[in-house]
């Protein structure tokens, strides 16, 4: 009987185990999704400074590829 419930304890660490590696598994692939939404993010308000910035005192017409090369620069930086 005692080896009955030596086994049984073991088969409950043994799942417990399992279930850790799973939860730390899922916790490295959620780490990596913020950390790509940071810079995604991060990419978005350099683009919107960037636009702000060019549209405050430009006349209506503003060139597009001037502004998007300015994105990309400071996307850079």
């Amino acid at each position: 009987q005692n080896e009955k419930e030596l086994q049984d304890v073991v088969k409950q660490q043994e799942e417990k185990m399992l279930q850790l590696i799973d939860k730390s598994g899922e916790v490295t692939r959620l780490k990596g999704e913020v950390s790509q939404l940071k810079r995604s993010l991060q990419r978005a308000e350099t683009e919107a400074k960037v636009l702000w910035e060019e549209m405050r005192g430009q006349e209506p017409k503003v060139d597009a590829v001037y502004v998007q090369e300015r994105v990309l620069l400071r996307q850079e930086v």
